[in-house]
């Protein structure tokens, strides 16, 4: 059979990009490959071999387009990382509180549909041919709507869809998209499973997806290869595979841990406001679009609220109001930690008893920092650490660094890790002031089945403390810890 990609023996040439044994990899003309496999296992790495990022010493990857008459393997072979990036990895622009900064839009910013046909006119001819497959595509995806939303205002999940679209306009023969699940509704992940499915079939595309989740394998996957340890391990059916794979633990926090987290010091910076959250009739409007319309909402202190909704209907922006990131946040009527918005306090004097992850947060760290000082920014609430840390801070830091089992990372730079251990890294800076409110929007974006276990099992020791109060937000109920009280469903407006 047709073999479209073809590896034998490979090493790469540069030994800091080499696995720990010779890749062998094949993937045959009609298959459809899941790449599974833990943090930092190796499963980017390979994916960065297959598209030629990575040279391979002696002989190179072999390629068999066909019947695409591109022979390169940039023309045939797109990937789409889905690291919530809207100017893609060089976009230098790109700060934390940007999607919700109306002022930065201007006659010069670009809308999602203006990018889009400047991509369809670069990667084609302007034919009646191509215009009936992005009309197609369009609908498929329901872009339709999203055409005159500027691109900086773009939920994350609708982000995913754009990006697809994009990737497809040239027709690729190989598509390889890393975690396309994460961040997107139960409703449209489904859609796109089937979507994907059918454009396997419409497009001649095959398809290969890095899943660090394993319960997202779709239907449409035909084969799987697992890579852990840095080896790629073989080819299987999927059927093979989820017959054999190992049963996702229930619990993997040790009981020493656990009471670790419970029994922390309290400090004297405590804070212990009755009603850590009030909203009283809050809307949100950017041009012509509401996100959220007179909402009324409180949350006391020591609940635990699981934050849900649709793609686009206002989650994000909903947490950027609390954490003092949404400049509209003082034309509205918010009390938090006992204190009318706007009565004094600064933006840190709020962040100072707030912890934090995001989708937005990942993307704006971009510090090639090693992990523990991006874990010691979230003693001083920066995106980068300017104020160097006592070593007793470090201290704690590298405390918490162990329980989310990244302790030895401390001295790897961010930018070398993987996502999903980047992802621990952020969660252990979210902790590390042992703040009162605890907000955590999509924590488990890209962590395998043991780590996101880990991670629910440490909010609900964390919660377990006096006076912690939390708000999460995920499109999975079964990534909910439960210690969750209070569920606060938003709709789309």
């Amino acid at each position: 059979m047709q073999a479209t990609i073809s590896i034998r023996q490979g090493v790469t040439r540069m030994p800091k990009w080499r696995m720990a044994h010779p890749v062998d990899f094949t993937a045959l003309d009609g298959e459809h490959i899941a790449i599974v496999g833990p943090n930092g296992g190796g499963k980017t790495m390979l994916n960065d071999i297959l598209i030629g990022r990575h040279p391979l010493l002696m002989s190179a990857p072999v390629y068999d387009f066909t019947p695409s008459t591109h022979t390169l393997a940039a023309d045939n072979i797109r990937y789409i990382s889905f690291r919530d990036t809207y100017g893609g990895d060089n976009d230098t622009t790109y700060y934390l509180q940007q999607r919700w900064n109306q002022h930065d839009i201007d006659e010069q910013t670009p809308t999602a549909g203006a990018l889009l046909e400047e991509e369809f006119l670069l990667t084609g001819p302007d034919t009646p041919e191509r215009r009936d497959m992005q009309r197609h595509l369009y609908g498929l995806l329901g872009i339709d709507r999203l055409l005159d939303e500027y691109i900086i205002l773009l939920s994350s999940g609708e982000l995913r869809k754009f990006q697809l679209v994009k990737a497809l306009f040239p027709k690729p023969r190989i598509l390889i998209m890393d975690n396309p699940f994460i961040g997107l509704d139960a409703s449209t992940r489904a859609q796109l499973a089937e979507l994907l499915g059918r454009l396997s079939g419409e497009y001649a595309l095959q398809l290969i997806l890095i899943l660090a989740k394993t319960d997202d394998i779709p239907p449409f996957i035909t084969h799987v290869v697992e890579v852990k340890g840095m080896t790629v391990g073989g080819k299987m059916t999927r059927e093979t595979y989820l017959a054999t794979r190992r049963q996702r633990p229930t619990h993997v926090l040790t009981k020493e841990r656990e009471q670790a987290i419970i029994s922390l010091p309290y400090t004297d910076e405590a804070y212990h406001a009755e009603e850590v959250v009030r909203m009283r009739r809050v809307s949100i409007r950017y041009g012509e679009r509401t996100i959220l319309r007179d909402l009324d909402w409180v949350v006391r202190n020591g609940e635990r609220w699981a934050l849900s909704g649709d793609n686009g209907s206002g989650k994000s922006t909903l947490l950027s109001l609390v954490c003092a990131d949404n400049p509209q946040s003082y034309a509205c009527d918010i009390t938090l930690f006992d204190r009318p918005r706007g009565s004094g306090e600064t933006i840190w004097d709020i962040k100072r008893h707030i912890g934090y992850v995001s989708p937005e947060m990942h993307r704006a760290y971009k510090k090639d920092l090693p992990a523990v000082h991006i874990v010691a920014s979230g003693l001083k609430d920066s995106v980068g650490l300017y104020v160097r840390p006592s070593e007793e801070e470090y201290e704690r830091c590298r405390w918490w660094m162990d329980i989310f089992g990244i302790g030895q990372l401390h001295d790897r730079t961010f930018m070398s890790l993987s996502s999903g251990e980047q992802r621990l890294v952020l969660l252990a800076r979210a902790f590390v002031k042992d703040p009162q409110l605890l907000i955590l929007d999509e924590p488990l974006h890209g962590l395998d089945d043991t780590n996101r276990q880990m991670v629910k099992d440490i909010i609900e020791a964390f919660c377990r403390r006096r006076d912690k109060t939390l708000i999460m937000v995920t499109h999975y109920q079964e990534e909910l810890p439960p210690c969750i009280t209070h569920h606060l469903t938003l709709q789309r407006q």
